[in-house]
């Protein structure tokens, strides 16, 4: 897999995270009589962090990836890692603000 369409992945899963464990968190709500919108807003929250994470296929190997890369001098695996960080943050940010708009958040 390229390098541009790795990070189209790795985005695109980031906001899928986000955007799908608010939906169904809002079902749940919904089954458990709470508000949904509340919980959608507040869920958006609380897993961008894990949308990350998960985008990125966890942090050790990025974090590896990284030290390698800082130690043997190789600054384009480097900066490719940052991209694959900043991407999977600009996903579940994206992911974040749909929910907000769509729950009338701000």
């Amino acid at each position: 897999m390229g390098f541009w369409q790795k990070t189209c992945l790795i985005f695109f899963t980031a906001m899928g995270v986000e955007l799908g464990g608010a939906l169904i968190g809002a079902l749940a709500a919904v089954l458990t009589n709470q508000p949904p919108l509340k919980t959608m807003a507040v869920l958006a929250a609380d897993l961008k962090i894990w949308a990350i994470v998960a985008a990125i296929g966890g942090t050790f190997t990025t974090i590896e990836v990284l030290e390698i890369g800082i130690l043997k001098g190789q600054l384009g695996t480097v900066a490719k890692q940052l991209i694959f960080i900043l991407s999977a943050f600009w996903g579940a940010h994206t992911g974040f603000w749909l929910v907000n708009g769509l729950a009338g958040g701000r």
